[in-house]
């Protein structure tokens, strides 16, 4: 009921603003002791058999935030506060920009989705590693970085944006996402196909394995993909001998059961419970035959979402949407349904 007036309020304002206007008030409100501690209990979850371990790296729970809700770092004691297991920062980039023209992110209240145009906006990787090297000092939380290229690098020459946010902040994150995947850079998917990917990919394992604790890598992949393609993406990264995979970025798509008609015409990536289908499919398919890591990410908007999820292949399960729709206790709620759950009966829920 809480959440309900809270959504109340936040959704009078443009997606936006609101999502700006929730944080900073969430935050200030940390700061006040009182007020702090009660909020931090009422977020706090403690299992320590929900501990998973994925590439050598030991997640409190598997349960992570996606790319794109803090993409500078801002908010990392705030949201780390929430009881995730990781938060992916990004996706960053070299160089600051202000991504694309607004409006560029919009509500479909009634289909439980956004629709975002964003375009990388972010304040370049410095900016990123000023705040990470801040959070880092009392670490609770594994922390991904999220990579991209600046709108005005072509193509042919992105490796080198990829390689520069890669070699900047490798020993401020934990692990990285690749991700070639966002519908709102002209051309960015163009990244995806097998030869320019493979290409990206063995240049920045190049570069990882020349550390001498290197890094665990994941390349984000779209939901649009036909078969063949994903079978020479899942072929690339084999071959590349990266981590896994990060399943799925938003959807060009545009379902012909969306209730919120009057926005369909607006640009964008579409992401919430409309790309669950779409991001369902590409991880019952990489799983099929499995020899990798997938981070499954799309359409978690409820419990059992997540738990089709894990029962599905995935081995960690990151959230976005949901958190919008369900509010900041929605980690607390699955944390706690998943506490009850044996691994058994994790698997027979689920399918």
């Amino acid at each position: 009921m809480f959440w309900s007036l809270l959504k109340s309020f936040f959704f009078l304002f443009n997606p936006e603003r609101a999502h700006y206007l929730s944080m900073n008030l969430f935050s200030i409100a940390l700061k006040i002791p009182l007020l702090s501690y009660f909020l931090k209990k009422s977020f706090a979850h403690r299992n320590n058999h929900l501990e998973k371990t994925v590439d050598g790296i030991v997640y409190k729970n598997p349960i992570g935030l996606a790319a794109g809700f803090d993409k500078d770092g801002k908010w990392l004691h705030l949201l780390s506060s929430l009881g995730f297991g990781f938060i992916e920062v990004g996706t960053v980039t070299p160089k600051p920009q202000v991504g694309n023209n607004k409006p560029r992110l919009f509500r479909l209240i009634k289909d439980l989705g956004i629709i975002n145009r964003m375009g990388f906006n972010n304040e370049g990787v410095d900016a990123l590693i000023s705040r990470l090297k801040k959070f880092n000092t009392n670490k609770k939380v594994i922390i991904g970085g999220n990579i991209g290229k600046n709108k005005n690098t072509p193509n042919a020459e992105a490796i080198n944006d990829y390689l520069f946010c890669f070699e900047k902040l490798f020993h401020y994150v934990d692990y990285f996402v690749i991700n070639v995947s966002s519908p709102n850079t002209p051309n960015l998917r163009n990244l995806q196909d097998k030869e320019p990917l493979f290409e990206l990919l063995s240049q920045i394992q190049l570069l990882n394995k020349s550390y001498p604790f290197p890094k665990p890598i994941y390349l984000k992949i779209a939901p649009d993909l036909n078969n063949q393609a994903l079978s020479e993406i899942i072929d690339v990264v084999i071959k590349t001998n990266i981590n896994g995979i990060v399943a799925t970025n938003t959807t060009i798509q545009r379902p012909s059961d969306l209730k919120e008609i009057n926005i369909l015409g607006e640009q964008g990536g579409l992401s919430g419970l409309p790309v669950q289908k779409l991001s369902n499919k590409i991880l019952i398919e990489l799983n099929k035959n499995k020899q990798f890591t997938i981070i499954s990410v799309g359409g978690v908007v409820s419990v059992s979402d997540v738990i089709f999820k894990f029962n599905h292949g995935a081995d960690l399960v990151q959230i976005y949407s949901g958190l919008i729709y369900e509010g900041p206790w929605f980690i607390k709620k699955i944390l706690n349904s998943l506490s009850k759950l044996s691994s058994k009966e994790l698997n027979e829920k689920g399918s």
